[in-house]
């Protein structure tokens, strides 16, 4: 797991540290950075992946832009600085990401990876004697030092188990046509970063005969009211891009299934996400932004507790970004798997975090909720400009 990520020169982030637990929720008013923060963590990724091309930081959700709207505006000597982005492991293995872009037209991002840990500064001392002493038959020739030195850093860090598990990591945007459509999966497979991919997933579920997975996303869909049963056919073809949907109430003979273009959006977004926690072919570690999306406030309190227990079942690491309050109230905050980020923007524009700690009451008061805490205004990420 990831325990502590640093940035510096992202968008609207000058500098910012934060220490992820297995469960990390960021609120915050419009705008203060909670995506940005999500975007250069999937930016590193397709650098550990070294995959930099626009269209592979497309499908990790990444806002493409142009180059210099990339890095923060704030310190205007120096436009073409550096994205730096440093992930400490929970071995306290530290990689570390240095960006740069030329500006040129078709040009991608290009990265230097390094590692602040004995291990690399050995492979470093090593690799540099191994040049020093080939370099004088000529076998390096045209090639640097130091160039030959990152090179051998840059492939034992991509080689590095944690750094597979960063390689994984996308931002998820689940949108009510992707999923109701059943698109085809996009690029990053087996789920694409707006829900492409969902039926191929349980098609691919119920054909390996795993009855204990359809099974138990079966029970978390109980969630919805009406909800019954969903049924996937072996002769079901991708072409149809159909599941069968059975409601509870509709007890009628002639129709007692339908497809999810007859479903309400929230089933559609349960889900995808029990789906995206439960199958043993998605991320380990993934961002959803706006979990909240089309769910009801007293849903989406409890989603984000079942999220939390699936997150420890099946050791995935997630950030959660939201706007909506109950969601907060699904976070147990005495567990430190779990935690609280509020996101603003200080006096200088710089996007900043803190966290928030389980609240104590009063003597003799009842706790308040986060929820209610929030829209109380004490613990931040509310507009001051109105």
């Amino acid at each position: 797991m990831i325990q502590e990520i640093t940035i510096k020169n992202f968008k609207s982030i000058d500098q910012l540290k934060l220490k992820l637990g297995r469960v990390t929720v960021l609120i915050g008013e419009n705008g203060c950075g909670k995506t940005n923060i999500l975007e250069a963590t999937a930016l590193s990724s397709a650098a550990a992946s070294d995959k930099l091309d626009h269209e592979f930081l497309a499908s990790r959700g990444i806002r493409i832009t142009e180059p210099q709207f990339m890095r923060s505006a704030f310190n205007s000597d120096d436009i073409n600085k550096e994205i730096e982005t440093s992930f400490q492991f929970k071995n306290d293995k530290i990689i570390t990401y240095n960006l740069q872009h030329d500006g040129k037209p078709y040009s991608s991002w290009i990265s230097k990876i390094s590692g602040i840990s004995e291990e690399i500064s050995e492979i470093e001392r090593i690799n540099r004697v191994f040049y020093q002493g080939f370099e004088k038959q000529g076998i390096f020739s045209g090639l640097s030092e130091a160039d030959h030195v990152q090179q051998t850093v840059k492939r034992h860090i991509m080689e590095n188990s944690d750094n597979l598990t960063l390689k994984k990591f996308l931002i998820f945007s689940p949108e009510n046509s992707s999923l109701r459509i059943f698109k085809e999966e996009g690029q990053i497979q087996p789920l694409g970063i707006h829900g492409e991919g969902l039926l191929k997933l349980l098609t691919v579920l119920n054909a390996e005969k795993n009855p204990e997975k359809i099974q138990e996303i079966k029970e978390k869909m109980q969630l919805i009211d009406w909800f019954k049963d969903f049924r996937i056919s072996d002769e079901l073809s991708l072409n149809q891009k159909s599941i069968e949907i059975a409601d509870r109430y509709l007890i009628s003979r002639k129709q007692k299934y339908f497809d999810q273009n007859s479903s309400n959006e929230g089933f559609l977004f349960l889900l995808f996400y029990f789906c995206l926690f439960i199958s043993d072919n998605t991320p380990k570690f993934f961002a959803v932004d706006n979990i909240d999306v089309t769910l009801n406030p007293r849903l989406g309190r409890r989603l984000v507790q079942e999220l939390v227990q699936l997150a420890k079942k099946y050791d995935r690491q997630v950030i959660f970004t939201t706007h909506n309050p109950a969601i907060l109230d699904g976070l147990d905050l005495e567990d430190d798997e779990q935690r609280l980020f509020v996101i603003y923007r200080n006096r200088l524009g710089y996007t900043k975090a803190t966290r928030i700690l389980p609240p104590k009451p009063l003597e003799g008061q009842e706790p308040v909720r986060l929820s209610e805490a929030f829209l109380r205004g004490y613990i931040g990420g509310l507009p001051k400009n109105f």
